[in-house]
């Protein structure tokens, strides 16, 4: 049977009017308030304003008004700044592979204008002001106008012209923390220029000019700059700075990671990678650490053409770019004996000396309860008559952790420091990262040294479990993890890593597997790796509730001095708190 012929015409191709094609563009580039705002605040900063101001009324869908005292433009370059495709920051097409502005293509202008009521009053520094108008892609004539240097762009009605798209807009609240957002996002790139935000008459935002560390704390808050750690790693051609946050600050969203590039605020996938790779095995699984790093790199090794919102880049080097970051982050958080970084404490507490993380610190202050009485003792009552015990060894001032003293519920070490602060360690948290550190090096070597069972273990798991692990084999025998399979539910196991000793292997395997299931989207060998070896030092560390003589607990705490990011587990929880004599007289009313 033929098929039945088609009734409804053949559809002609036809250009587009001018109007139109306009619009459709610029959806791309006005999402929302934010959006314009964005634009235009980065054309004012190009211009080299020192000062800018932004009004919003009704989350910016009502009027976004922004002022700069930036160098202003004639009536000439007034009238090119509303068509596309216009640009001052492009001399010659060659310019556009060392783009070193934040706009570039002429197009964010005409795309507001597209969908807005657009008002631009300019005057240069040595000029008159001059003012035009742009309503649903019509544009006016450039007329006289009355104005200070620099450049006010008023945005009215934001997608009159296109009704569908405004629907999509969220509550006027919501849009307008977008839009405070964008800007606290490029004030924190450009913190030589003063920012002021005031939304539907209330001044929500108000950064005078700082150096970078100042407008950080302005931006993030002194909070994070507390709990942050100073980075600097400087060549041939990156520069990185900025703060990255100890791995006890971390963040449920990664709402807390700013990464500038080239002056201009990204959210790029290689530089977030590279951030969550350097914090992998020293926070919780979940948890998401916070940064505030700024990169400069040459603008021809950068290409910023690759989003309309250009918050994504291409980098011409893109694994050196990463693996520079990755090195200067965990040399940044790296802690041990000798390593001396001067850090802002996280609420109070004094980081150890050779330690770069500030540690987690007891309260204060301890308030009596109320109503309980003053403890008595018993009229006439004399201790009894005994000998003093002998003068312990003062503690060496070498030793930040100090010597131990006790060991509180067959887990906890309590050590004195040379200083009088009081510290304790969670044995198990703390051998884990030595743990960690020891098969990570063996690792790099080569391979980590294995210890052959006499007799091989059988482990019986689910047979997607045990393919799982047999997936990964080659991978495990570089841990000196060596198995091979036993039927559909069970794996052999032949040798373990010597640092285990004789560990049961079921608990392990088991573990390892649940671990490679939540990471089955990721292919990359250095992730599986990494996350057996966080397995592995857990089940190959002391456990909470053995009992450890005085020896042993000094030479854990000699080891962790020595060690590594040794302040937290594999997994991010704290191994170290610090209780210091100021903060212990005050818990006694001593000050």
């Amino acid at each position: 049977m033929s098929a039945a012929p088609l009734s409804a015409p053949r559809p002609a191709i036809r250009l587009l009017s001018e109007t139109t094609a306009n619009r459709i563009a610029a959806g791309e580039v006005v999402e929302r308030p934010a959006a314009a705002l964005k634009e235009i605040v980065e054309n004012a900063l190009d211009a080299g304003a020192r000062r800018i101001a932004v009004t919003l009324e009704g989350g910016g869908m009502d009027r976004i008004l922004i002022e700069d005292d930036g160098i202003g433009m004639g009536p000439e370059d007034l009238a090119l700044a509303v068509e596309r495709h216009a640009t001052s920051k492009l001399p010659e097409e060659a310019t556009l592979f060392r783009i070193a502005t934040l706009g570039f293509r002429g197009e964010a202008l005409p795309s507001i204008g597209a969908v807005a009521r657009l008002a631009i009053t300019s005057c240069p520094r040595d000029g008159t002001a001059h003012r035009i108008n742009v309503e649903g892609g019509l544009k006016g004539d450039v007329t006289p106008a009355s104005g200070a240097p620099g450049t006010r762009v008023e945005v009215r009605d934001l997608f009159f012209a296109t009704p569908a798209r405004r629907k999509f807009l969220k509550h006027p609240r919501t849009e307008a923390e977008h839009a405070v957002e964008a800007v606290r996002r490029l004030a924190l790139a450009w913190p030589e220029v003063a920012f002021r935000v005031e939304s539907d008459g209330r001044e929500v935002l108000s950064f005078p000019a700082a150096d970078q560390e100042g407008r950080i704390r302005q931006v993030l808050g002194p909070d994070f700059a507390a709990a942050a750690v100073p980075m600097e790693a400087v060549s041939a051609s990156l520069d990185i700075s900025g703060l990255a946050a100890l791995p006890t600050h971390h963040r449920p969203t990664t709402l807390g990671q700013h990464l500038v590039v080239n002056r201009r605020p990204v959210r790029d996938p290689l530089l977030r990678v590279a951030l969550r790779v350097a914090y992998r095995d020293i926070i919780p699984a979940g948890r998401h650490p916070a940064a505030a790093l700024f990169l400069q790199v040459p603008p021809e090794s950068v290409d910023v053409n690759v989003h309309p919102m250009k918050t994504e880049l291409r980098f011409r080097e893109g694994d050196a770019v990463r693996g520079a970051l990755i090195s200067a982050l965990r040399k940044a958080l790296a802690i041990g004996a000798g390593t001396v970084v001067a850090v802002p404490s996280l609420g109070g507490a004094t980081p150890l000396a050779g330690f770069s993380e500030a540690l987690p610190v007891l309260p204060q202050s301890m308030p009596r309860p109320a109503g309980l009485p003053q403890p008595r003792l018993p009229l006439g009552f004399r201790p009894p008559s005994l000998p003093p015990p002998p003068a312990p060894e003062p503690p060496d001032a070498s030793h930040p952790l100090g010597r131990a003293v006790a060991q509180l519920l067959d887990t906890y070490i309590v050590a004195e420091a040379a200083d009088g602060a009081l510290v304790l360690v969670d044995q198990h948290a703390a051998h884990e990262r030595l743990t960690h550190e020891a098969l990570t090096a063996q690792l790099r070597e080569g391979s980590v040294r294995s210890q052959p069972l006499l007799v091989p273990a059988v482990v019986d798991m689910p047979p997607a479990d045990a393919a799982r692990l047999l997936g990964a084999s080659e991978a495990l025998a570089r841990l000196g993890l060596e198995i091979e399979g036993f039927g559909a539910g069970a794996v052999l196991v032949r040798s373990l890593p010597a640092l285990l000793g004789a560990a049961d292997p079921a608990p392990l395997l088991r573990d390892m597997a649940e671990e490679l299931a939540e990471d089955a989207e990721s292919t990359a060998l250095d992730r599986k790796l990494d996350a057996a070896i966080a397995r592995l030092a857990c089940h190959g560390s002391i456990r909470a509730g053995r009992r450890l003589n005085a020896a042993e607990m000094d030479a854990l705490l000699r080891q962790m001095e020595a060690t590594p990011r040794a302040a937290t587990c594999s997994h991010g929880r704290p191994t170290v708190l610090k209780l210091d004599r100021a903060a212990l007289e005050r818990m006694f009313g001593r000050r």
